[in-house]
């Protein structure tokens, strides 16, 4: 047994544990104004939230980031307008603090221009997850300094976004498969039907059912995750948000006029579709989902699940494995150097907490 989780004496237990009294309270303490101390204090600091979006050139990743925080967080491009492709992936992030109500929230985006859009897409996930596992190495090298700083920035990937291409009469592609089975067990996903405009209301439900058939089959695990459910109202709730991923949605940076209303938008001649409007697509269903409700269990996931995996991995990495060619001193090791990822070398979460080598021929 550890030493250090040994059970006190009853001597020592004695000594040290406080009488306890009755639960009657005899007049007002003032108990609950620490949620008021809690909140002036959120409000000093901020708030950090970091998000990627990963899918194919022309879905719309830019304007749906726009829209969803309803600022140019990103020069939307159109597709074949003398932009040439990149011809590997690039991985670009643009931060901006963004205040509401005396609210302040530090937004990072890393958007992944070059995704699929080679002929040979073979590992074209490494970069992207060199670059979470990145993230997790600067967080820890920072955590295990002797004097650290009071507030570690925080850079890890809280969520990220992925977009199907809107195909409608198939199911998830190879590459869509292979890509999510490994992300899925390094940050967490929310997989989303791009430009859902483009399909019927009929398409749109048969694709969402292939779509979870193939999540389902291949063992993959999108946000949020059943196992990690606190209590009966996250359940119901997360149950609710489960049934309807992936959200078919649609962004528009452009305001339009409706019924004498100002609308966000995309104006065609047959009429204009409303991105909020829960009848044309479920972007309101996104937006509650990544800030009006689950963005703190994003972050906590993120720490207490993903990135605690990671730190578990590469401590018994460094003090586990005996010296040698591949012996890695944490203490020495450069920030700027990501945590090898591929195949072989990138772990993802267990149920129980561990971390298993990645092989494509077996379920997540």
């Amino acid at each position: 047994m550890d030493p250090l989780r040994q059970s006190p004496s009853r001597s020592s237990s004695r000594a040290s544990s406080p009488r306890t009294l009755p639960s009657e309270m005899l007049g007002y303490v003032g108990i609950e104004a620490v949620l008021d101390q809690l909140k002036i204090k959120a409000m000093k600091m901020g708030f950090e939230f970091n998000i990627m979006v990963v899918g194919q050139s022309g879905l719309g990743k830019s304007t749906m980031v726009n829209t969803l925080f309803k600022s140019k967080m990103w020069k939307s491009t159109m597709p074949g307008l003398g932009v040439p492709t990149p011809q590997t992936l690039q991985l670009q992030s643009v931060t901006h603090v963004i205040e509401e109500s005396g609210v302040k929230l530090k937004l990072t985006v890393t958007d992944t221009p070059g995704f699929g859009d080679q002929i040979n897409n073979d590992k074209c996930w490494d970069p992207i997850l060199g670059y979470i596992n990145e993230q997790y190495e600067h967080y820890l090298q920072e955590e295990i300094l002797i004097t650290r700083q009071r507030h570690i920035p925080d850079t890890r990937v809280h969520c990220c976004v992925y977009f199907v291409p809107p195909t409608g009469h198939c199911r998830l592609r190879p590459l869509d498969i292979e890509f999510l089975r490994r992300l899925c067990r390094t940050v967490n996903v929310v997989p989303v039907i791009a430009r859902a405009d483009s399909l019927t209301i009929e398409e749109r439900e048969a694709f969402r059912h292939r779509i979870q058939e193939n999540l389902k089959t291949h063992g993959i695990e999108v946000y949020p995750q059943q196992c990690f459910d606190e209590d009966i109202n996250d359940k119901i709730l997360n149950s609710k948000i489960r049934e309807r991923i992936p959200f078919a949605v649609v962004g528009a940076d452009q305001e339009h006029i409706v019924n004498g209303r100002c609308v966000l938008g995309r104006k065609t001649k047959w009429g204009i579709i409303e991105v909020e409007n829960m009848a044309h697509c479920e972007f309101p269903l996104l937006r509650d989902l990544l800030i009006r409700s689950h963005l703190q269990d994003l972050k906590d996931i993120t720490h207490n699940v993903h990135y605690e995996n990671y730190r578990i991995f590469r401590l018994n990495e460094s003090h586990v494995l005996p010296r040698g060619p591949g012996w890695v001193n944490l203490a020495r090791a450069p920030a700027s150097v990501p945590a090898p990822a591929g195949p072989q070398a990138n772990p993802g979460p267990s149920k129980v907490g561990g971390w298993a080598k990645d092989n494509s021929d077996e379920e997540c």
